[in-house]
C-alpha cells in the first residue's frame, strides 16, 4: 500500500467535512430553516427538504455518467479538483443570503451541496485502488474516523464566529478549509490513467455505458439486491442527518452555538464508532456491520420521538453518532468488494446514484410530514423508521458481504 496515497485521501475526507459540519449538518440548515425561511409552521423544514432533495436528484442523475467519463476518459483527479472547487465556491457564496432572501439561500445551498455530493464519487472511487482487498474495510474506517476528525476542527472554528454572529466570516473560512486541507489530495492520490476515450467521446457514450453498467448490475444478484437495500436504508441515514440540527433548534429551542456542542459530541462518537468497527468490517463482513447499524438507527428514530429535553437528547446524539461512521464505512466496503477491476469510477457512480436519488425522498417525506402537521417534527422523525426496517429485510437476503479477510486469502495462495 502507498502510505502517501492513502494519507491524502483519508484527509480528503477530513477537508469535505468541515464543510458538512458546519454547512449540512448545524449551523447552515438551521440558519436557513429557522433565520432565512422561517419555521414556525414548518416552512423552514419544507424548504430545506427541497434543497437537499433537488441536489440529491441532481446528483443521481449526473453520477453515473461522469463516473462513466472520469473512467474512459482519464479524468478522475481532474473531475475531483472542478467539484470541489464549485462546492467551496458555493459556501463563500452563503455570506451573501440575508434573511428572507430564500430563493438566493437556495441556489446558493445547491451549488455548495452538488459540488460536495458530486466529488464522493471520484473519491470513493480511489478506494479499491490505493488498498488491497483485505485492507479496504479498515481505509475506509480510517477515512471515515478521519472525517470526524475534521468535522471537530470545523466545529472549534466555528464557535466564536457563530457566539458573536460573524456568518460571513463563518462561511468564507468553511470554504478556505476545504480547499486547504483538499490539497494534498489534488496533490499525492494516484494520477489519472491513460483515456481510452476523449472526454467529448466519454460525453456522448455516457448514457450508453450508463445502461451497459445498469443491465450488468441487473445480471448480478448479490450487487443488484445490495443496491436496492442501500437504496432504502441510505435515505433514511441522509434524512437524520440534514434535520437533526433544525430538529434540535426548533423542537427543543437549541441556540446556534449550542448545536456546535451537540454535533462535536456526535462526531466523537461517530469517530469512536468508526474506528472500533473497522477492523470487524473485515473480519466479520460488512453485512453483519450494516445490519446491526440499522438496527441501531432504529432505536434513535423512536427516541427522538419521545426525547422531551436537550439532556435526553445528546444521549440519542452519541446512540446515532456511534452508528453513522460504521454504516457509511461498512457500506463503502461492501459496495468495494462487488464491482469490477477497472471500472470503479463508473460502479461507485451508481452507487452514488442509489445513495443519492433514494435521498431525494426522505426530505421530502419530513419535510412534506411537518408541514401538514403544523410543524410536528417528532412525527417526521419517526417516519424515517420505515427506510431502515425496509432496508434491513431486503439487505438481510443478499448472499453476499462476508468477511472481506477471508474472501481475500485464496488469492494470496
Amino acid at each position: 500500500m502507498n502510505k502517501k496515497s492513502i494519507a491524502s485521501w483519508c484527509l480528503y475526507d477530513f477537508a469535505n467535512s468541515i464543510y458538512v459540519a458546519v454547512i449540512p449538518a448545524t449551523i447552515w440548515s438551521a440558519y436557513y430553516a429557522n433565520r432565512i425561511v422561517g419555521n414556525d409552521a414548518g416552512q423552514g423544514d419544507l424548504w430545506w427538504g427541497r434543497a437537499v432533495s433537488a441536489t440529491m436528484l441532481f446528483v443521481a442523475a449526473t453520477s453515473p455518467m461522469m463516473g462513466a467519463v472520469a473512467d474512459y476518459a482519464g479524468v478522475r483527479k481532474k473531475l475531483l479538483i472542478l467539484y470541489t472547487l464549485i462546492s467551496a465556491g458555493g459556501t463563500c457564496l452563503l455570506a451573501t443570503v440575508s434573511p428572507g432572501m430564500v430563493l438566493w439561500g437556495f441556489a446558493a445551498t445547491l451549488l455548495a451541496n452538488i459540488g460536495f455530493e458530486g466529488s464522493m464519487v471520484f473519491y470513493n472511487a480511489y478506494l479499491p485502488e490505493i488498498a488491497p482487498a483485505d485492507h479496504q474495510g479498515r481505509v475506509s474506517g480510517w477515512g471515515f474516523a478521519t472525517g470526524y476528525a475534521g468535522s471537530l476542527l470545523g466545529l472549534l472554528l466555528a464557535w466564536p464566529l457563530v457566539a458573536r454572529e460573524y456568518m460571513t466570516a463563518l462561511f468564507l473560512g468553511v470554504g478556505a478549509a476545504y480547499l486547504l486541507f483538499a490539497w494534498p489530495a489534488f496533490r499525492w492520490l494516484p494520477p489519472d490513467q491513460p483515456a481510452r476515450l476523449t472526454p467529448a467521446q466519454a460525453a456522448g457514450g455516457g448514457l450508453r455505458e450508463t445502461w451497459r453498467t445498469f443491465c450488468e448490475i441487473l445480471r448480478v444478484p448479490a450487487l443488484r439486491r445490495f443496491l436496492l437495500a442501500y437504496f432504502i436504508y441510505e435515505d433514511g441515514v441522509n434524512t437524520v442527518v440534514y434535520f437533526s440540527s433544525i430538529f434540535a433548534a426548533t423542537t427543543l429551542g437549541f441556540p446556534l452555538k449550542n448545536l456546535i456542542l451537540l454535533f462535536a459530541v456526535v462526531q466523537v462518537s461517530a469517530l469512536v464508532g468508526a474506528l472500533l468497527w473497522a477492523k470487524p468490517t473485515d473480519r466479520w463482513g460488512p453485512k453483519f456491520v450494516v445490519l446491526a447499524m440499522l438496527a441501531q438507527w432504529s432505536l434513535v428514530v423512536t427516541g427522538v420521538y419521545f426525547v422531551q429535553t436537550q439532556r435526553q437528547f445528546f444521549v440519542v446524539a452519541v446512540l446515532a453518532g456511534t452508528g453513522l461512521g460504521a454504516i457509511q464505512a461498512a457500506s463503502r466496503a461492501f459496495m468495494s468488494t462487488l464491482i469490477p477491476r477497472g471500472r470503479e469510477a463508473e460502479f461507485f457512480g451508481f452507487y452514488t446514484l442509489c445513495g443519492k436519488s433514494a435521498s431525494v425522498l426522505g426530505p421530502l417525506v419530513f419535510g412534506g410530514v411537518s408541514a401538514a402537521s403544523g410543524g410536528n417534527q417528532r412525527l417526521a422523525a419517526l417516519s424515517v423508521l420505515l427506510f431502515y426496517l425496509v432496508g434491513g429485510v431486503l439487505l438481510w437476503k443478499v448472499k453476499a458481504g462476508g468477511p472481506t479477510v477471508a474472501r481475500a486469502a485464496p488469492a494470496r495462495a
